[in-house]
């Protein structure tokens, strides 16, 4: 298949590859996709003229603008002599006339890079280092090499706007920057203000796990190494790296409801439906069938306000839960605000989000007339793990193993840092999973702006968990006592 590169802009998310690329001096032959911006950005692998490329190709309104940028920041890495694919300049092609970047007006423009060979991002050698204990020699070097690589990047008087460790590849021991059009310059070869470092180091340590924070002075030695011109320390991130956790929370929570890289919505005359984009080709037709799912799936609950079943979707285990409207009364209270489906989407994604363990919410439908609500359905992973009741039932009168009591401080000191309240903290909401305790039933899950409201849900939350267990027994009075509370509770 052959386009030209304007036509890219009608193309959508998922155009067939491998595909066919009329430049204005030459074919580019476009491979795979490693990054899709649908009418705007397709980034990806490819050959010109008998070489492999990483392609940048900018179509759409934007094109003229995001061109100028990802020039001017590449051109910026490469003067400041920071490691960067570089490039493609004339003589490294085989025909001199054909150029490495480009604009064709009414068209787009496109850039060719060296293409990195066995690179790999240090977001995924995080990923794989996600489930080691915290903080380890693992993490602490990948940490250490990205700080180091930022602590060189500020010292030349650039910084980049949309910082994470996927924006660093690593090759044969050598870390290189990309995404050029997030580059940004103050005064180039001269160090970053004291500011603009430590709003950029907060966007950087706002996408690690908050259970980090307390060690990043430990970890700003690299950093410091690599930029010595001022004196940085965790305190001193404490405001940019709350104002951007903020920020990054809020900016994914919007997207939960709309089409986007992260997510498919579908809106028809009979409601709205949204899944997980990558799981979207089999949740949706689930979704649109999910009754006759309940019907024949394994029931874990049969109430009136919620039905709760077991399914098997290509042998892989599911819960569908569809809240269910008990009569007029019911419907005329409901109809009007979000479904409890809604909210607890938004919760577990949340959750997630938040480094929080629950079962990973995969899709949710609401039925809707006349933009009224009914009905609603939510689909989740299957957690498979024991409920803390049946976890803790022989040791009511003693101690539970050290790793699953750690493991709850950790779950309660989460949701105090986060300030989120459960709501309906019974034994049977939590659950063993992993190695750390997994929340469920997330329909009252609240999270407070107001510390003096958090501090009497928590109240409400904690107690309610230490209910679970005879006031008198050995138990109670150890969870009492390990448990974090919020000073400051105060009744209405």
């Amino acid at each position: 298949m052959s386009l030209r590169l304007g036509q890219l802009a009608a193309a959508g998310r998922a155009p067939a590859l491998p595909l066919s690329i009329a430049l204005p001096n030459g074919e580019l032959r476009l491979l795979s996709l490693l990054r899709v911006l649908p009418g705007q950005r397709y980034v990806g692998e490819a050959e010109w003229q008998g070489r492999r490329v990483l392609a940048k190709l900018l179509v759409g309104a934007k094109a003229r603008r995001q061109h100028a940028r990802e020039l001017e920041g590449a051109r910026l890495l490469h003067e400041q002599q920071l490691d960067t694919p570089q490039l493609l300049h004339e003589q490294q092609l085989d025909t001199p006339q054909l150029l490495a970047e480009g604009l064709a007006e009414g068209e787009g423009g496109w850039l060719l890079f060296e293409f990195l060979d066995n690179a790999v991002g240090l977001g995924s050698v995080w990923q794989a280092l996600a489930e080691q204990p915290l903080l380890n020699a693992a993490q602490r070097a990948v940490l250490g090499e990205a700080l180091a690589a930022i602590g060189r990047l500020h010292a030349r008087g650039l910084w980049q706007d949309d910082l994470h460790l996927d924006n660093l590849l690593r090759r044969d021991g050598r870390l290189y920057l990309i995404d050029g059009g997030g580059i940004r310059a103050q005064l180039a070869g001269q160090p970053l203000a004291r500011e603009q470092a430590l709003r950029n180091l907060g966007v950087f340590f706002a996408q690690l796990p908050a259970e980090l924070e307390p060690f990043i002075d430990s970890l700003l030695p690299a950093y410091l190494q690599a930029n010595p011109a001022h004196a940085l320390s965790a305190r001193d991130l404490q405001v940019p790296l709350a104002e951007v956790r903020r920020w990054r929370l809020g900016d994914y929570l919007k997207k939960l409801g709309r089409d986007c890289t992260l997510f498919r919505a579908e809106r028809d005359s009979d409601g709205l439906s949204i899944a997980r984009r990558e799981q979207a080709e089999t949740l949706l037709p689930l979704l649109r069938e999910a009754d006759a799912a309940i019907a024949a799936g394994r029931a874990l609950k049969k109430g009136g306000s919620a039905t709760v079943a077991r399914v098997e979707l290509g042998g892989r285990p599911l819960v569908i839960k569809r809240y269910n409207i008990k009569g007029l009364g019911h419907w005329l209270k409901r109809c009007w605000r979000p479904s409890r489906a809604w909210h607890s989407w938004v919760e577990g994604n949340r959750l997630a989000f938040l480094g929080i363990a629950t079962p990973q919410p995969l899709a949710m439908r609401e039925s809707r007339h006349f933009g009224l609500r009914g009905r609603a359905w939510l689909i989740t992973e299957h957690a498979a793990g024991e409920d803390i009741l049946t976890r803790f039932a022989a040791h009511v009168h003693g101690t539970p193993p050290e790793a699953e009591l750690q493991a709850l401080e950790r779950l309660f000191a989460a949701l105090r840092r986060e300030r989120i309240s459960h709501g309906d903290l019974k034994g049977t909401n939590l659950l063993w999973q992993a190695g750390q305790w997994a929340l469920i039933d997330l329909d009252a899950m609240q999270q407070h702006r107001c510390a003096r409201r958090f501090a009497r849900a928590y109240a409400k939350d904690r107690a309610r968990f230490l209910r679970n267990w005879p006031a008198d027994s050995a138990l109670h009075r150890l969870l009492d006592e390990r448990l974090p509370q919020v000073p400051g509770t105060c009744p209405e």
